[in-house]
């Protein structure tokens, strides 16, 4: 193999001018070396590495996508709650992402507020992501990708409820509500009450939609929503409102989270579940099988979700319709749900 040209001094961090000059062969050749073109010599290929090698040049990804137009990279944006449906919807796009050819560029924000999201969008695109995924259906979050629509990067948001963005992916959540719903109406429950999500997600809105829906189908009168924030510790202190009322038989619970904590402060009060209140989820979390009862939930497929985001980022860069958007909930029946009690004790008497 013929030696290189002796190794210029480059005393600022290396550009493909740098390696072109060293490996002998045009700024053109270089590119396509990095481009991966196969038109090209394998000794004049093998010069080329060899000088990326000696000068530790790495290729700006940026200016390579304005050649190629794809960076092959996808971007994800998620809070950093914890909580189980987002966490695993983000991990499975990285894993669907990888296996479609993506590499993926995560930024996990404190809170989804439009300061954030607009400050998150914008080092993406500094990377030159080919799409992103917002995962997280706040009211902030769907101005920020309705934003974004015309700006030529599709902004994916992970919320359910196809009326709302032009690109979307998530279960269903009005038909999951009904379905919980309406399984504690079939057991003969007429005093439902609600634990709301917070109203500024359209996740929190789409479920109370649904309870609705299902409490008017049956000819029943919803009684006022009681307002949590997705956390166990906003159920449990619902909960404890819940546990003094007598007007209460059942509750649907707008997540799992919120659920556990209602099941604490019932227990607490004296209060047996289902035999003086049944309790019903939403989302399936892993412990939902292990609580004390077994909580009857809505499950969603979150792993279905990741998947079925890294499908519409690829039709949304074909120009093509992709699959269907929305996910089916599923009903999962457990210990937590049963009939409404009898009234030969009162639920006074029982505190006392």
């Amino acid at each position: 193999m013929t030696d290189l040209a002796p190794r210029p001094t480059v005393e600022r961090t290396p550009v493909m001018a740098d390696v072109a000059r060293l490996a002998g062969v045009s700024h053109q050749t270089v590119s396509r070396v990095i481009n991966g073109q196969n038109n090209l010599r394998p000794e004049t290929r093998e010069r080329v590495l060899q000088a990326i090698r000696q000068l530790g040049y790495r290729p700006n990804s940026a200016a390579r996508a304005l050649v190629t137009r794809r960076s092959a990279t996808i971007g994800v944006i998620g809070s950093k709650s914890g909580y189980w449906g987002p966490s695993t919807v983000h991990r499975t796009i990285q894993a669907a992402g990888r296996e479609a050819g993506y590499y993926v560029s995560s930024a996990n924000l404190q809170s989804l507020n439009r300061d954030e999201l607009v400050d998150a969008i914008s080092h993406l695109r500094d990377q030159s992501v080919e799409a992103i995924v917002l995962i997280g259906g706040t009211d902030d979050a769907l101005e920020v990708a309705r934003a974004q629509e015309d700006l030529g990067t599709p902004v994916i948001v992970v919320e359910g409820d196809e009326s709302k963005t032009r690109w979307t992916v998530g279960v269903d959540q009005v038909a999951g509500a009904e379905l919980g719903t309406s399984l504690l109406i079939e057991l003969g429950h007429t005093e439902i009450l609600h634990l709301a999500g917070p109203p500024e997600w359209t996740e929190g809105r789409s479920r109370h939609t649904g309870f609705r829906n299902a409490m008017f189908a049956a000819g029943l009168r919803p009684l006022a929503p009681v307002e949590g924030d997705w956390s166990a510790r906003s159920g449990y202190e619902a909960g404890l409102e819940i546990a003094r009322r007598d007007d209460v038989t059942a509750v649907f619970c707008a997540n799992d989270q919120m659920a556990l904590g209602l099941l604490r402060a019932l227990s607490e009060a004296g209060l047996s579940v289902p035999g003086d209140v049944s309790v019903v989820g939403f989302d399936d979390i892993p412990e939902a099988a292990y609580l004390i009862p077994p909580l009857t939930t809505v499950r969603q497929d979150f792993t279905a979700v990741g998947r079925r985001a890294i499908e519409i980022i690829q039709a949304a860069l074909a120009g093509t319709p992709g699959p269907e958007r929305l996910i089916g909930p599923e009903l999962v029946v457990r210990a937590s749900s049963g009939p409404p009690p009898s009234r030969t004790q009162t639920r006074s008497q029982k505190r006392n």
